[in-house]
């Protein structure tokens, strides 16, 4: 805002037509700059959707889950989140998982199909349980799954 020294007292007050385009382009540079954030946020997707369905789960992300189990032991814990993916990356969406359908495994793929894998290979013989679970709810509708790997005893 100008500083009172600076006001032209004879100077014709913007109209009001200048004021609402000026509003107006406001409200369009804000559209603008949400369209292309929705675009970079729509590409990460893409980019970890097309990761997800068509590479291997990493020795980092091993890795990552034996820290998250470490972790949750020293803070006292019986069960961690160890991994996450949108529920769109499951074959229905992450329907079967929302229900409790005793088949959801069957809609997995990609990574969170081999993790899965991995799991009924080393930590299930180990006495690991896991189940998953629609982790938020966006817009009332399924958004991510949630992988929890628990150890607690069975009478717990």
């Amino acid at each position: 805002m100008p500083e009172q020294k600076d006001l032209n007292k004879n100077a014709t007050p913007p109209s009001a037509k200048e004021l609402r385009m000026q509003l107006l382009q406001r409200e369009m540079q804000e559209m603008e700059k949400e369209r292309k954030l929705k675009t970079i946020q729509e590409q990460k997707l893409a980019d970890f959707a097309a990761e997800f369905l068509e590479k291997r789960v990493t020795e980092e992300e091993i890795a990552m889950v034996r820290r998250l189990v470490t972790n949750a032991v020293r803070d006292g814990k019986f069960e961690a989140m160890v991994y996450s993916f949108p529920s769109d990356l499951c074959t229905d969406s992450g329907r079967a998982i929302n229900s409790g359908d005793r088949d959801w495994p069957r809609t997995l793929q990609g990574k969170a199909k081999e993790f899965f894998e991995r799991y009924q290979t080393f930590g299930k013989p180990q006495g690991y349980k896991l189940k998953a679970m629609i982790i938020n709810f966006p817009g009332g509708m399924p958004g991510d799954v949630g992988f929890f790997l628990n150890w607690a005893p069975d009478d717990v």
